[in-house]
């Protein structure tokens, strides 16, 4: 039997409802929560397109990655990773940088869903 949460994004700025979620998605609220135990609980994230981003934000936020080749890093805004993979894949990503650096984040990041 697996808890359901759903979190409603509208208002909300990325960073903070980003981290609402990574901690509903680790099990941190569960009264048996073990670092090492994948939690059942899934959280379902709601109104994604009316996040509140800053025009600022937008503009100077900035994602990198490198192909491992020299001269190989990539940079990009918030705004073209937004117009090239949609706001979920952004929302994913934040969650994502604040769950555990471990074998279960990829197994955790499973139980988030995000509706436009």
């Amino acid at each position: 039997m697996s808890k359901q949460y759903v979190l409603d994004a509208k208002n909300k700025t990325l960073g903070r409802l980003a981290s609402e979620a990574a901690v509903l998605l680790r099990g941190k609220k569960e009264p048996d929560f073990a670092p090492h135990k994948l939690p059942q609980v899934r959280v379902k994230i709601i109104n994604a397109a009316n996040l509140k981003i800053d025009e600022k934000k937008i503009n100077q936020k900035t994602y990198r990655r490198h192909s491992q080749y020299p001269g190989g890093e990539k940079i990009e805004t918030l705004k073209r990773l937004m117009e090239r993979r949609g706001i979920s894949f952004v929302i994913k990503k934040a969650v994502m940088g604040m769950l555990a650096k471990n074998k279960l984040q990829k197994k955790i990041i499973k139980n988030l869903t995000i509706e436009e």
